[in-house]
């Protein structure tokens, strides 16, 4: 029997199922949640509050992430730099799971500002896509570059007791370094000092909404 290959309207069907998915807050994951095997911690309810903060922020990171892999696979000019897409979406999937789980054990909620969210990271990571190979792998580079230090400074700001969500932002720390090391391993073109600055200052809009809504 001769294989399938998705044509363009497959995977236009399949990126749209899983973009309502994603805005939903309906996740599978893949892997386990690093989070399984670390003590519940006893914390007042401004720290409860913080922490749901913080992880609703690294949730929505991951709606935005997904958006981005899934504008850059589909515009991908190789086979090769759509696949490690696909391969770091799956992962970033996990993420997008985790993170909403640990809402749920807080007692909070994921953004009502996903869709916009989605719809503005689709919109950015077509425009990277669209500029060819190099500068899209570029964008990748750069982006994980600055997620993997918002993690950390999430490290240093959760409560201390907060194991759970401490597992689960490292292990989102560790796998954002690889997708930008495996980025760059397939010719990352370096983003322009301006496009950094730019970037960084939506990052930082979109982690100050969140927080909160």
């Amino acid at each position: 029997m001769a294989a399938y290959h998705h044509t363009p309207l497959d995977r236009f069907i399949a990126g749209a199922d899983k973009a309502l998915r994603v805005i939903s807050g309906v996740a599978t994951a893949s892997r386990a949640n690093p989070a399984v095997h670390a003590a519940d911690a006893e914390m007042s309810e401004a720290e409860r509050r913080h922490a749901a903060g913080l992880m609703r922020v690294n949730h929505v990171g991951e709606v935005c992430a997904q958006a981005l892999y899934n504008s850059q696979a589909r515009f991908a000019r190789t086979e090769q730099i759509r696949e490690q897409f696909e391969h770091s979406s799956r992962e970033e999937e996990d993420h997008l799971a985790w993170t909403a789980q640990r809402l749920g054990e807080l007692n909070s909620h994921i953004s009502v500002l996903n869709p916009l969210f989605y719809a503005g990271s689709y919109a950015l990571g077509t425009v990277a896509a669209l500029l060819g190979d190099p500068r899209s792998l570029g964008f990748v580079v750069e982006t994980e570059r600055q997620v993997e230090a918002h993690l950390e400074s999430h490290l240093n700001k959760l409560p201390p007791q907060d194991a759970k969500s401490r597992a689960i932002v490292d292990q989102m720390r560790i796998d954002e370094i690889e997708h930008g090391a495996a980025a760059q391993r397939l010719g990352a073109a370096a983003m322009p000092l301006p496009v950094q600055k730019v970037m960084s200052a939506m990052g930082k809009v979109m982690t100050s909404t969140a927080y909160y809504v």
